[in-house]
């Protein structure tokens, strides 16, 4: 039961979400709003984590078995994609190497894990300071 429970509440917020998409002029699938909702919720304390995880881990886990109808769509239609092949790959390539790329900034911005240039000076202090520690292992054997 407790399962069809956290499931009531997932759906819910899928429902808020396609209220949503109807009620608002923007051009954002329902799902999106739904999925916004739901972080919101979480975040605010409205809802629990432990009153969705274990249907979100369920959910989760199964995903990839949701895209076998896609992939299966693909294969019948896979003498007209291979017609397209070559603007196809013109266009996934850059659009792939841009979102990687601004995935890794955005990624960096926000950890604050920038590469930061380290001074020569202290280069080789650390370098002198290894070959110290190694010269008093070396010595204490």
């Amino acid at each position: 039961m407790r399962y069809l429970y956290q499931f009531a509440r997932i759906m819910a917020f899928c429902f808020l979400g396609e209220i949503l998409h109807e009620a608002l002029p923007l051009p954002i699938p329902a799902s999106i709003y739904g999925l916004i909702l739901l972080l919101a919720a979480l975040k605010t304390g409205i809802v629990k984590l432990e009153q969705v995880k274990e249907v979100g881990n369920f959910l989760t886990g199964i995903f990839p078995l949701l895209f076998v109808p896609a992939a299966v769509g693909v294969m019948e239609l896979w003498v007209q994609l291979g017609e397209m092949a070559i603007p196809i790959i013109i266009a996934i390539v850059p659009v792939t190497i841009l979102v990687l790329a601004s995935a890794g900034r955005t990624t960096q911005l926000f950890t604050g894990k920038r590469r930061k240039q380290v001074p020569a000076a202290v280069q080789d202090g650390a370098g002198e300071a290894e070959e110290k520690e190694a010269s008093h292992d070396s010595i204490t054997e």
